[in-house]
């Protein structure tokens, strides 16, 4: 799990620095709207979308902006058509890299997406080339420095929680997809400190990536997770904390 725990923890510093608000919402909605369409409005029956609007409340959305972002999906209220594609291909070092997109115009999201790999000594491939290397499970980040590993632990443990992880200054949950809401529901009726919920890519198998294949895979994921259509970045690299802390200050 290093590869996404690791990256998780950057983009939640990342997140807090840049202020990006408007584009976490801006994501937020496209996968309500998505979970929405595909499973239906009732987050109770729809596991996606009940996720979805988790992660939505854990990042302050309104809840009229979920409800109407609920109410694009299936349809009650017009809105844009948002496509879902997923894209795969390899980063620096032969990591493998699956980038999942929602988008309204896919020609630009293609565009674009490639560019991303070809300007960091990636390469797209084609589908399925590396989708079968991850699986869906749910992800949980709390702040470490309000808590600690011993008490996180116990709780998700007893929640039924798969594996918890330290990560930095960050804790990583992890869960089995159906069990995400109960868990993060119940860490936080704990009074623990949980700061994201969502639904990861998870890589069955790790790839060490060192010194300058190491930089220009985090530039290349960085870039990837930046472009406006993507959703989320996965990929299965391990990198050693004292060579991430470096890359951190060059991103």
């Amino acid at each position: 799990m290093a590869g996404h725990s690791k990256w998780a923890n950057i983009k939640h510093r990342k997140g807090a620095q840049d202020a990006k608000r408007a584009k976490v919402f801006t994501r937020l909605i496209r996968e309500i709207t998505v979970a929405a369409r595909q499973g239906g409005g009732d987050a109770e029956a729809n596991p996606r979308l009940r996720s979805a609007v988790l992660a939505g409340r854990s990042a302050n959305m309104p809840n009229d902006t979920i409800d109407k972002a609920i109410k694009r999906g299936t349809g009650d209220i017009d809105g844009m058509v948002i496509e879902e594609i997923n894209y795969e291909g390899y980063g620096p070092g032969g990591v493998a890299i699956l980038v999942e997109c929602q988008t309204d115009n896919k020609n630009r999201t293609t565009a674009e997406v490639r560019h991303a790999f070809g300007k960091y000594n990636g390469n797209l491939g084609s589908n399925g080339c590396v989708s079968y290397l991850f699986e869906r499970k749910g992800m949980i980040m709390l702040d470490g420095e309000q808590t600690d590993l011993e008490t996180v632990m116990d709780a998700a443990v007893e929640a039924g929680a798969e594996d918890v992880e330290e990560e930095g200054p960050m804790i990583a949950v992890t869960t089995a997809m159906e069990d995400l809401h109960a868990v993060s529901q119940t860490l936080s009726e704990a009074g623990l400190p949980v700061t994201t919920t969502e639904l990861a890519q998870i890589p069955a198998t790790l790839i060490k990536v060192e010194g300058k294949d190491a930089v220009t895979l985090m530039k290349l994921v960085t870039l990837m997770d930046d472009l406006d259509d993507v959703s989320q970045v996965s990929a299965n690299f391990d990198i050693d904390d004292d060579v991430m802390a470096e890359i951190e200050d060059q991103l």
